[in-house]
């Protein structure tokens, strides 16, 4: 019997340091590689049988069986699956090594190795990953159909080189033995194996056994324990994704959404489907109904859990979803999605992105559908997670408008307790109106009261009342079906040609004043007259395009600096307290009287966007002042 030395043709060391320590984020998934190694074997050699019997030869039962003996402190994977040959062995087990480091990184990145999907059933890529925790590796393998009882043996001690020798082996497959380092012998511990078998390998189509030694009652003397070997499978092998949607019961929904989410409650909406067509996959996705607390977080993690042919591939995929549906949890199992050689970082982006592309669609199908026939059950759902879901108006250009129609508001023309969406304000839009409005405020009842609106409710034009901070950066930007949201508390607003006359007319009468009050008031940059006041005196407006005061409260409240901005002061030339600042200013432009309306037009105004008076003491001062002098007056 002849043993074979070879050396690697290639800086072996520099390699397997490349695949244990720069590809690998976990050690544990060396026993999922050989798992999915032995799956991958068993499926060929299923798929061979088909067309020839001789490969069956006596095997009914295809299996994976792991092997702990802590004496000899080895771990080995068997297989009855379609196993190797000496150059198979020689080939294969040495794929990545006889390409060299340089050549190797090369053909991980060209498009011949990206588009193979056979990669990942390469037996030689996962494979190395067995020297994180093992010394030395053998491996004992014999070709299905093959005729006789002839296998290989193959060895490796990762030093450089390798032996291939010509064994007999009673049985088709391959059994792959790891000689554990000393610090890494907690692998051969029953409950280790079990948890990492049920962590990565739950789902494997075919069963992973293991002998597992119970006491039981001697049928010899009822008195007494006996010890007991009974071959026990580790893996549930139940894929409820890929079982049919008609035999699946509710329950059985709800049990996995919360083995895959570790949440208590029972989901909104189940969206399951297979996608068949350029890229084939299938998934299992959950709306939860409550929000996790962490999801605003950084290290909140996101994405399904990624399967390849029921192999757990990765826990949180991100890659798979967009942030803006981040609250979506469930599986995502692909039959031919190629993948690196850790099988953790994705190759292939374009079918990454198919299937990201599927799913957003589907869910977005989903909430649309939810909203129409289950309105109560998309409302407990929107408070719970419609913030995250306007982040897609901003970042998802291309299904902004899809996104911006699973958004819900109160409206001016709504009773508080009802909800408007943006289809319905813009299908009942008046006649000539060009753009979506709106209104920020911190509370429902103060966004209904505001001074803002008087000129929309006069001429009965809805609004649409947003209660979020994030609302204003979201929406200005926002554009549905040729209309654009236009904030009612920024920029200049004239509803209608008429009124647009007018104040050009006031404008040119009361020009001079307006120029006396913007030389008195430091903190603003213009003066002008309103086109949104009906009844009040005075408001305070931002430019098109600047922060909203919700968000400036909410940055300095994170303590973020905010550049300080000069606002615009409206005021409404109808209003009786403008008419009686004119005649004082046509009689005597450097009056006291006139200096301290002034302030207290601009203080007014500072109070009905929700801020301080600049100096409340003196504000207060000149309330009561002016109260004093109406009692005066009144008395005499």
């Amino acid at each position: 019997m002849t043993v074979e030395k070879m050396e690697f043709k290639t800086e072996v060391k520099q390699i397997l340091d490349l695949m244990v320590h720069s590809l690998y984020s976990h050690k544990e998934i060396f026993l999922r590689e050989l798992i999915s190694n032995a799956s991958d074997a068993i499926d060929k050699a299923h798929f061979e049988s088909l067309t020839n019997k001789e490969v069956l030869e006596d095997e009914k039962d295809w299996k994976i069986k792991i092997i702990a003996d802590k004496d000899a402190g080895t771990l080995t994977i068997s297989d009855n699956g379609i196993g190797l040959t000496k150059d198979d062995a020689v080939k294969e087990l040495g794929t990545i090594a006889h390409s060299g480091t340089k050549e190797f990184i090369a053909a991980l990145q060209s498009k011949e190795v990206k588009d193979n999907p056979e990669l990942i059933g390469q037996f030689g890529v996962g494979f190395y990953s067995t020297f994180m925790v093992a010394d030395k590796v053998t491996v004992i393998s014999r070709k299905a159909g093959a005729g006789d009882k002839s296998g290989i043996k193959w060895e490796s001690s990762a030093d450089g080189s390798f032996t291939v020798e010509d064994v007999e082996k009673e049985s088709k497959g391959t059994d792959v033995t790891l000689y554990l380092k000393e610090d890494e012998k907690n692998y051969l511990e029953e409950w280790e194996i079990k948890s990492t078998v049920k962590k990565y390998s739950d789902f494997i189509e075919h069963p992973v056994v293991m002998d597992i030694e119970r006491e039981e009652e001697s049928k010899l003397d009822k008195t007494k324990k006996v010890k007991v070997k009974e071959e026990e499978i580790l893996n549930s092998r139940k894929a409820i994704w890929l079982k049919n949607k008609s035999d699946i019961s509710d329950a059985e929904y709800n049990e996995f959404y919360k083995h895959v989410s570790h949440d208590f409650t029972d989901p909104a909406k189940v969206v399951h489907y297979k996608a068949e067509g350029a890229s084939e996959f299938t998934s299992l996705l959950y709306i939860p109904s409550m929000r996790p607390v962490d999801i605003y977080y950084k290290e909140y993690k996101v994405g399904p859990t990624l399967y390849v042919k029921r192999v757990k591939i990765i826990d949180h995929c991100e890659e798979l979803i967009p942030p803006y549906l981040r609250f979506v949890k469930g599986v995502v199992d692909s039959s031919d999605l190629p993948l690196n050689v850790s099988r953790e970082i994705l190759q292939n982006n374009r079918q990454i992105e198919v299937i990201k592309n599927s799913i957003t669609k589907k869910v977005l199908a989903t909430l649309g559908d939810m909203k129409e026939k289950e309105f109560e059950t998309y409302l407990k759902f929107y408070k719970e997670f419609g913030r995250i879901l306007k982040e897609g108006v901003h970042m998802d250009f291309d299904r902004r408008e899809s996104i911006g129609e699973l958004l819900i508001f109160h409206s001016t023309k709504a009773d508080k307790d009802k909800f408007r969406t943006i289809p319905e304000y813009v299908n009942a839009m008046k006649e000539g109106q060009e753009e979506i409005y709106y209104i920020t405020g911190s509370s429902l009842d103060e966004a209904l009261t505001s001074p803002y609106l008087e000129a929309f409710k006069d001429k009965d034009y809805e609004v649409l009342i947003m209660l979020e901070d994030v609302d204003d950066v979201i929406m200005s930007s926002f554009e549905y079906k040729g209309k654009k949201c236009k904030s009612v508390i920024k920029g200049d607003v004239t509803l209608d040609k008429s009124e647009k006359d007018e104040k050009e007319k006031a404008g040119k009468k009361y020009r001079k004043l307006l120029d006396l009050i913007q030389d008195r008031l430091d903190d603003v940059k213009e003066v002008r007259l309103s086109g949104r006041l009906k009844d009040s005196a005075c408001c305070l407006v931002g430019d098109e395009g600047e922060m909203d005061p919700q968000m400036e409260k909410l940055l300095k409240s994170m303590g973020q600096e905010v550049p300080e901005r000069k606002r615009i002061l409206e005021i409404n030339p109808t209003h009786p307290i403008f008419e009686s600042m004119n005649k004082i200013f046509e009689e005597d432009r450097k009056s006291k009287v006139l200096a301290d309306y002034t302030d207290l037009l601009y203080n007014q105004a500072l109070l009905l966007e929700g801020s301080k008076p600049k100096d409340s003491a003196a504000f207060a001062k000149a309330i009561s002042k002016l109260m004093v002098e109406n009692v005066q007056h009144g008395k005499g």
